[in-house]
């Protein structure tokens, strides 16, 4: 049936009519299935586009969705000087890539691209709610919903489409500026998928998105999202921030009781084993659906986050038996202590890998990586009481570190970077500077270790804070005013 925001039919042929003595309208779906080598897309015509947000509104009402997610979003862009000031509007969903960034990553495999129609699904059922894909997708489509515990975005209403009915935004649109398209998926992944670029939009190829936008002629160089400089922290999502500093300071600790052997103090193993298995208590209360955490497993073969649980549950098996084995002398510790510390180290890298994806340029680097692992030095090494000048050395590179990363983001050709060390030196340079004071706090002489360990503690989860809410993601154009703004 018709949504009740505009009242529409749909005819055998496919089109679609205003009353029976009227023109019929243009048609906005194909006239027949996708054959091989061909899928659907949108086709989005930006000449046409009047930004009454009918396809908002539609989407949200086929998909009973609430006010806040919107698995379609109208952009506006702005460019010119005056007088000749521009302003054009963007309306985009899913843009059902021929390389989906979401599916590539997601660890339970909720996603598919359907083999006949080149549709991007998502099966709320297999999501867990990690909300990996909303970092992955350098365009912000799938969206995570709080109240259901799962991820959700477009998926073109295949159900519609499949008998014969435009998508909701499609039949919704009073202009005709949305409509499906068969695309010849060959000819589009060689040459044509400049046509799927556009002010305000991350480059087509990165996922190879199959939206066809048709921009004004002579359009103004200086067009970009009107939003562009209403950069705000991102979510600081606590549970990963415990997570990762408690797995990084269990693995650096046993690997410290490794390299001292028989001078190891006893308890320290019991501690690093306390803080491992506590880190994977705090990573449930980050998933939506915790109940289901043992699907994160299934793909193991092409997930990195699927990894890190595989690696750090072998991890937190072996310190179960490692340290009791250290604590009471008994066993062979040393190669019991040696796999330990693999799998842990392992667990670190998939860690770093899960965060390093191309639309979120501030984590896509080895400075990632490397951030981690001094964490593990410094907290580990406090903890298994180790050389007093590894710590020194250890808080020294990852002062270092921090310093590094804000010059590298601030002097970076990317738009996205340098609002990250904007972030990091104005919105939040408390933060910054509180973690760097009690990084210092590390350095003074005579310190009592517990003091030490508390300050670094603290000091790396305020750097771990950092490092979600400072980062700037790829994303589309939005609205100048946010909803609750303008409210």
């Amino acid at each position: 049936m018709s949504l009740p925001l505009l009242q529409r039919t749909v005819d055998p042929s496919f089109c679609r009519y205003t009353p029976a003595d009227a023109e019929p309208l243009e048609l906005r779906i194909p006239v027949r299935a996708p054959v091989e080598g061909e899928q659907y897309r949108f086709h989005f015509d930006m000449t046409k586009c009047i930004g009454c947000k009918c396809c908002e509104v539609a989407c949200n009402e086929q998909n009973n969705n609430p006010a806040e997610i919107r698995w379609r979003r109208v952009g506006e862009l702005e460019g010119g000087t005056y007088p000749f000031a521009e302003r054009f509007h963007l309306s985009m969903g899913c843009n059902h890539c021929l390389e989906p960034a979401c599916l590539i990553g997601c660890p339970v495999d909720a996603y598919t691209k359907m083999p006949d129609t080149g549709i991007v699904l998502h099966s709320a059922d297999t999501c867990i709610g990690c909300q990996y894909c909303t970092w992955n997708c350098p365009y912000g489509v799938p969206q995570f919903n709080e109240e259901r515990g799962v991820v959700g975005k477009c998926d073109m209403c295949h159900g519609r489409l499949s008998e014969g009915r435009e998508p909701a935004c499609v039949n919704a649109c009073p202009q005709g500026a949305i409509a499906i398209e068969l695309v010849q998926i060959d000819a589009w992944r060689g040459t044509n998928a400049a046509a799927g670029n556009a002010p305000g939009l991350p480059p087509a190829f990165e996922t190879m998105s199959t939206t066809r936008i048709t921009l004004p002629e002579n359009i103004d160089d200086s067009l970009r999202k009107a939003d562009y400089h209403r950069v705000r922290p991102e979510h600081p999502h606590w549970p990963l921030v415990f997570l990762l500093v408690l797995t990084q300071m269990s693995v650096g600790a046993f690997a410290v009781l490794l390299a001292l052997g028989e001078t190891a103090p006893k308890l320290a193993f019991l501690f690093a084993t306390a803080a491992g298995h506590a880190a994977l208590g705090f990573s449930l209360l980050h998933l939506g659906r915790p109940a289901h955490a043992i699907r994160a497993l299934k793909m193991w073969k092409r997930s990195w986050l699927s990894r890190e649980v595989l690696f750090f549950s072998v991890f937190a098996g072996l310190t179960a038996v490692a340290a009791p084995a250290a604590f009471f002398g008994i066993g062979p510790v040393k190669p019991l202590l040696a796999a330990t510390v693999l799998a842990g180290l392992a667990g670190v890298v998939s860690s770093a890998r899960i965060y390093m994806v191309p639309a979120r340029p501030g984590w896509n680097s080895p400075r990632t990586l490397v951030e981690f692992l001094m964490t593990g030095a410094l907290l580990g090494s406090l903890l298994a009481g180790g050389p007093g000048w590894f710590t020194l050395a250890a808080a020294v590179a990852q002062a270092a570190l921090t310093g590094w990363k804000i010059y590298a983001m601030r002097t970076s050709a990317e738009f996205e970077m340098k609002q990250s060390a904007r972030l990091m030196t104005r919105t939040l340079r408390k933060h910054l500077a509180w973690r760097l004071a009690l990084l210092a706090l590390c350095l003074v002489p005579g310190i009592p270790v517990a003091v030490a360990l508390a300050a670094a503690l603290g000091s790396e989860i305020l750097g771990r804070y950092l490092f979600f809410v400072s980062v700037v993601p790829r994303n589309m154009a939005a609205t100048f005013f946010s909803g609750a703004e303008a409210a």
